[in-house]
């Protein structure tokens, strides 16, 4: 069953504020006005404040003169030429999470600080990587937070996968090592590992999260094969300094970004794959198991500037 039109229908709705900002404001300084130098400076303006980065900012205001529409150019010739510039430099990020059938299990190493819904989007994901077949084990890897191992439980049950866990405060990297073996003994196909997010004490994470790769590479000197970095969307620009300070620990292959239904800071993923260029597997616009999907570099687009999808492209 095609359930695109109705995930398009969420996404409108979780970017919702972020485009009702974005539209609002462009509305408000085209209508009856020349697009003029004066005009493209404070369009420029105008996305670096609704979180779109400076650098991404001025890219896009670039691109949008460059169209030469004439005196005046409405506003929804405006928004449309904006989103395909915003997809253009969204298509590179938008890659899907492929797991290696040949690995067994494909490990996925999940980062990201507490309260970046990082446990919720692994179970999410599990769901997702169930509805493909795919056999998933969770560990309930962040041993020092109950919280998040009770959480974990709760979503390997509704997205019916098992859940490996310790007894709390045990040794991180010890956990995920039996639960490598035990992934391999069932013929898991993904083992997705949660993991502490206490970045204000930065070395001690660094120290953890470099003892649980040096564990997973005794048994599979490939493993980690992916390292997911989830991020709350609703920091704005500070996301930047988390993909920054994350990658100086772990080799960060993709972003998940998250709660893009909390604040009106949406843009901040097209400026994340304007300077990480690193692959966006999935956004999230909600709570429930549902409101997690692939990203899609075209549908972004056109949400974030308050248009219609335009179903079939990506």
């Amino acid at each position: 069953m095609n359930d695109k039109p109705d995930w398009i229908k969420r996404l409108n709705r979780g970017l919702s504020r972020s485009s009702e900002k974005l539209v609002g404001g462009i509305g408000d300084l085209l209508i009856k006005r020349k697009l003029d130098d004066g005009t493209l400076v404070e369009l420029e303006e105008l996305l670096i404040s609704a979180d779109l980065g400076a650098a991404t900012a001025a890219k896009l205001t670039r691109a949008l003169a460059d169209k030469r529409f004439g005196k005046e150019a409405p506003v929804e010739t405006a928004l449309a030429a904006l989103a395909e510039a915003i997809a253009e430099i969204l298509a590179p990020a938008a890659v899907p999470l492929i797991i290696d059938s040949v690995r067994k299990p494909h490990v996925v190493l999940v980062c990201g600080v507490n309260g970046s819904g990082k446990t919720t989007t692994i179970g999410k994901m599990a769901k997702l990587l169930g509805d493909q077949e795919l056999a998933v084990t969770l560990v309930a890897g962040d041993t020092f937070r109950a919280a998040a191992v009770e959480q974990l439980g709760k979503w390997g049950e509704r997205s019916g996968c098992p859940v490996i866990s310790g007894a709390p405060g045990a040794d991180a990297a010890g956990l995920v090592y039996g639960a490598m073996e035990k992934a391999r003994n069932s013929g898991a196909d993904v083992l997705m590992i949660d993991t502490a997010g206490r970045l204000h004490n930065k070395a001690h994470l660094m120290e953890e999260l470099s003892k649980i790769i040096r564990v997973l590479k005794k048994l599979d000197a490939t493993a980690p094969h992916d390292c997911l970095l989830v991020l709350d969307a609703t920091i704005g620009q500070n996301a930047h300094n988390q993909v920054q300070a994350f990658k100086e620990m772990v080799d960060v292959t993709g972003l998940i970004l998250t709660k893009l239904d909390g604040s009106a800071k949406g843009g901040v993923v097209v400026a994340l794959a304007d300077k990480f260029a690193l692959p966006i597997h999935a956004v999230g616009v909600g709570e429930s198991i549902e409101d997690l999907r692939p990203f899609e570099a075209r549908s972004f687009a056109r949400s974030l500037m308050g248009l219609d999808p335009i179903y079939g492209e990506r």
